[in-house]
């Protein structure tokens, strides 16, 4: 009869899975090691970085070390199906993926946790650094996706698609912890990962050159890159409206602030060629080669059918910068389902749209079309396919993709 909670932790082959699992340990789980394989394809990892044969010896010889049963898992089907093929499809929609939040709902915390449980595992952990709380509402237990303690490390954010049913299977032992102490913990279990740098690559893939993993799929071809200058007629109406409270805007100032704007090329001057719209992102400010223009040039929006970019003069070009964002109806997802907003509901939140951005005050507004974020300051780059999650304090309550 089993006595014991059991838990399967991912290890990575890193330092700070390694640890999770020995923390667990010492809590007095059973603990079992599961690497997991997402990948095959050499030609576009760069094998130095980060090697999944040197990851998966690596997580082998954590698990001996600590003393636990371990196994890899090859999820490489999965993981194409569910986390390449969308990749390509969204970059040739002209739209930006994040694929790491979508490993962590789609592998980590649906495949993997299968994979788990098939070992009648109670609950399957990672090295992430943010924490899990749990509370009480209406008698029920609601499950909360908090910050990580290191806030240069805090990975809620990645987090952010999980549901209850997945927090409620999930733990991060060591979300409380600073990555400096680890790094001390590794070292003194005397774990070969306890000095190793951190992979900064794709989810379990490790660190990939993203246009040659593109251009398997999506072939180069010529097009034009168009200046946009930054006093036509739609940026006008790029403003917070004086006076009036945000969730009174109509729905003319709403969408004038949320929806990405459609330019054309003779609104602009040609000012060079690209390889390929699809290789770029709203934002983006390298891998133009566009010279002489004084100011810096960034991407202020693609066209992927045309496959023509769009770009502005200087980081305060009117089309970099907007203060809202749109969130189509089936693309909203509440972790915290009861603070889920109503039809002409509104609520004041903390947001950010990528990672390791600092928060921003930020006003949700619900309406029938889906949900409008609109922000008290100018966002840059929001990028239609990218993932905007909002906070209260240090927990995360929901997010949803970029439109």
């Amino acid at each position: 009869m089993k006595t014991k909670p059991r838990v399967v932790v991912g290890l990575s082959g890193g330092v700070d899975s390694s640890v999770a699992a020995k923390l667990l340990l010492d809590q007095g789980y059973e603990v079992i090691g599961m690497f997991m394989k997402n990948w095959h394809d050499e030609s576009v990892t760069i094998s130095n970085e980060c090697p999944w044969m040197e990851d998966s010896t690596d997580a082998m010889l954590v698990a001996e070390k600590l003393g636990i049963p371990f196994q890899a898992i090859d999820l490489s089907e999965e993981y194409r199906e569910r986390i390449v093929d969308y990749m390509f499809s969204e970059y040739e929609a002209g739209r930006t993926p994040n694929p790491d939040i979508l490993c962590n709902r789609e592998i980590k915390f649906d495949i993997f946790l299968k994979a788990a449980q098939k070992l009648k595992a109670d609950f399957v952990a990672t090295g992430h650094y943010c924490q899990k709380g749990e509370i009480q509402v209406d008698g029920k237990p609601v499950y909360q996706l908090l910050a990580g303690a290191d806030p240069n490390k805090d990975q809620s954010y990645f987090l952010c698609q999980l549901s209850q049913a997945q927090l409620s299977k999930a733990l991060f032992p060591i979300g409380h912890l600073q990555k400096p102490d680890v790094r001390k913990i590794a070292k003194e279990a005397d774990l070969i990962t306890a000095e190793k740098k951190d992979s900064q690559g794709l989810c379990f893939i490790g660190k990939v050159r993203l246009p040659e993993f593109l251009q398997q799929q999506l072939k180069p071809k010529k097009g034009k890159i168009i200046q946009i200058p930054e006093n036509l007629e739609v940026f006008q109406k790029l403003q917070m409206p004086v006076g009036i409270a945000t969730e009174d805007w109509d729905d003319d100032i709403l969408n004038a602030n949320s929806l990405p704007i459609h330019f054309t090329a003779d609104q602009g001057k040609i000012l060079g060629e690209h390889n390929g719209a699809h290789y770029f992102t709203v934002g983006q400010r390298k891998g133009l080669q566009v010279g002489g223009t004084g100011k810096p040039l960034f991407v202020i929006s693609t066209d992927t059918k045309e496959n023509v970019i769009f770009t502005g003069l200087g980081e305060n070009h009117p089309g970099l910068n907007r203060f809202g964002l749109f969130v189509k109806n089936d693309e909203i997802h509440w972790i915290r389902e009861d603070l889920a907003l109503r039809l002409g509901e509104s609520a004041e939140y903390v947001a950010r749209i990528r990672y390791r951005q600092p928060l921003s005050k930020a006003t949700l507004i619900m309406r029938e079309n889906g949900l409008y974020v609109i922000f008290e300051n100018a966002q840059k780059g929001i990028a239609s396919g990218q993932f905007v999650a909002w906070y209260q304090g240090e927990e995360c309550i929901g997010s949803g993709t970029i439109f």
